[in-house]
């Protein structure tokens, strides 16, 4: 049985959740930096990066955080005191 305290930002697999944060921030990074070059047309890449991330670029660090340690660490809860250890491989 899997217990989460709150949000799971991880993807699925690492390459998959690299490329989305290569998007995502390679949008946002490109909405302002062409904008001197060709205008106020490219903050319309200021969304599609934010898709890409899921929201914020910090929501997609937390999310590489738990892409990389989904199955490597476990959480065991005893008397009300919970410790993080590593999984039994």
């Amino acid at each position: 049985m899997k217990i989460t305290d709150g949000p799971d930002f991880a993807s699925s697999s690492l390459p998959r959740h690299l490329f989305r944060g290569a998007v995502g921030l390679g949008a946002l990074i490109g909405a302002f930096a062409l904008l001197p070059f060709y205008g106020p047309a490219t903050l319309l890449l200021a969304p599609l990066g934010l898709v890409a991330l899921r929201g914020c670029p910090m929501c997609w660090a937390i999310g590489l955080a738990q892409t990389l340690s989904r199955g490597r660490l476990q959480r065991e809860c005893t008397n009300g005191r919970c410790e993080l250890k590593a999984a039994p491989r």
